[in-house]
């Protein structure tokens, strides 16, 4: 098999995506529920609020509350879309059990759309790349970052980054002159539905403004037209967003984190914008290099993108000014808000939109050290190639389980490992056939295990690179394994899967 030929990476990406179903009902996890209780409350009663919903189908978390009406604490895009799915399975069906509703929300609004972006963010990559490197980056981001959780969570954070890049994809083309005007107010319908699919996504709105601003400085009128475009695409999601709003918590610029449920979590958003206030050391840290969910730290080959921003000014100023304003925003943002507000994820969520756009400057980084002749960029591009190897590795087993408790030491030999050595593998569809685990649940490993072969395989040139890469790729895991504890906060979160975990050994699913 060749990584080059996209029907081998792509049918081998959309099996592993597919064929995994990390969810635990008894968790009950609050982030999905309320919006598929939304969902339903919208299907089966004409409603946005969840007081009847609740009372039928029982309580959910992350919830606002007005007047004693109880709403969904997030913005609404992911409700709204998951509404007629619903009102399909419930018409049909009559009564629609919470495991296929979260399933098939997932299937069509999380894993189908990053599944299409698999194929733009290949384009675009091919547009800068030669070889088979376009493919490799797009392997790894599909399996080695966030993009491989939140595909698999019913989250808006990867659908947001989806409605993101294709914005910017958008704007791409019209500037490049291979789309007519017509593509900015595509652009702007993206990016308005990206804001009602998740509030923060105004940050990389503002960095993609800034990347049109510098791709046409100093043609004002353009821009101005530009500008025009963009906000009559946005027009009917910022919109609709605002009447949201104004019906649920009575002002239209007034979100549901001013009236949130539970007191404990308000702190968390008070002041600044969205809770975002000052840069806190320690949050920046924690957020990029923690064992348990550092973006770096689980994903290392995206740090070559910082090296790599060189490479992306010398070729296209306007992708650099983008890279650089998206990379110091996300890490302002993650300094300034509260990290224990990211619980129970893999990774810090919030910077799943980041991702996509770090890729070309880690491509241009790989290109600058596998053409250098020096011992130093020898070895540096065998480093990349082992930590791209282990960031598959790593962050594949931990999606495979997909909820981390906050107090692991870290998520992959301190929750994953122990789960997978007890016979708790991933819940899978083919549970939903009646094939137990851990013989069902071994098919994703030999999924995950052959893409990182076809990584090594296209990557490896040479036996040096091959030993350096194994040692580079050892490192990363021997680091996360040295920072794991083993202690009772551990156990005791291992414990805690175990006793909710969807498919233990040996016993059935009902899927319906």
């Amino acid at each position: 098999m060749e990584l080059g030929n996209p029907r081998v990476w792509f049918g081998l990406v959309a099996a592993l995506y597919v064929v995994i179903f990390p969810w635990h009902p008894n968790l009950r996890s609050p982030n999905e529920l309320c919006r598929l209780w939304q969902a339903r409350a919208i299907a089966e009663h004409g409603k946005v609020s969840l007081n009847e919903t609740m009372q039928q189908y029982g309580p959910v978390g992350d919830l606002s509350v007005v007047n004693g009406v109880y709403y969904p604490s997030k913005a609404p895009l992911m409700s709204f879309l998951a509404a007629p799915l619903y009102w399909v399975m419930w018409k049909v069906a009559g009564t629609v059990p919470e495991l296929p509703q979260v399933f098939f929300s997932r299937l069509v609004l999380t894993i189908a759309p990053t599944l299409l972006l698999l194929v733009f963010l290949l384009r675009f990559l091919k547009t800068y790349l030669k070889g088979v490197l376009p493919e490799v980056l797009v392997v790894a981001y599909a399996l080695g970052t966030l993009a491989f959780s939140y595909s698999e969570a019913f989250f808006s954070h990867q659908a947001t980054a989806v409605l993101l890049f294709f914005a910017f994809y958008a704007a791409w083309r019209v500037l490049r002159g291979e789309l007519k005007r017509h593509g900015w107010v595509i652009a702007g319908a993206l990016a308005g539905a990206a804001v009602m699919a998740e509030y923060t996504a105004a940050l990389t709105v503002i960095a993609l403004a800034v990347y049109v601003l510098a791709a046409r400085w100093g043609r004002w009128r353009e821009l101005a037209a530009a500008a025009g475009l963009v906000l009559l695409g946005a027009a009917p999601f910022l919109g609709g967003l605002m009447a949201y709003h104004q019906a649920c918590f009575g002002h239209p610029l007034e979100s549901g984190y001013k009236h949130l449920a539970d007191a404990a979590y308000q702190g968390w958003h008070v002041g600044g914008f969205l809770g975002i206030r000052l840069p806190d050391p320690t949050a920046f840290v924690l957020s990029f290099f923690s064992p348990l969910r550092g973006l770096f730290m689980l994903s290392p080959f995206l740090l070559f993108a910082l090296p790599g921003l060189k490479a992306v000014r010398a070729t296209d100023r306007a992708l650099f000014w983008l890279c650089t304003v998206l990379l110091l925003m996300n890490a302002y943002f993650t300094s300034s808000f509260d990290y224990v507000s990211w619980g129970w994820t893999t990774g810090p969520r919030h910077m799943t939109p980041l991702v996509p756009f770090l890729l070309l400057p880690v491509g241009l980084a790989f290109v600058r050290l596998e053409q250098a002749t020096s011992l130093d960029g020898r070895i540096g591009y065998a480093v990349a190639v082992g930590l791209t190897v282990s960031s598959v590795l790593a962050v594949g087993g931990i999606v495979f389980v997909n909820y981390v408790p906050d107090s692991l030491s870290t998520s992959l030999f301190g929750l994953a490992m122990p789960l997978f050595q007890q016979g708790y593998f991933p819940p899978t569809v083919f549970n939903f056939i009646g094939i137990a685990n851990p013989v069902a649940g071994a098919v994703p490993f030999l999924l995950l295990l052959a893409a990182a072969a076809l990584l090594v395989k296209a990557l490896v040139k040479s036996p040096a690179v091959a030993a350096a890469a194994a040692a580079a790729a050892l490192a990363h895991l021997l680091l996360l394994s040295g920072a794991t504890r083993h202690d009772a906060a551990d156990e005791g979160a291992v414990g805690h899967l175990k006793a909710v975990w969807l498919a233990p050994p040996g016993q059935s699913v009902r899927f319906w």
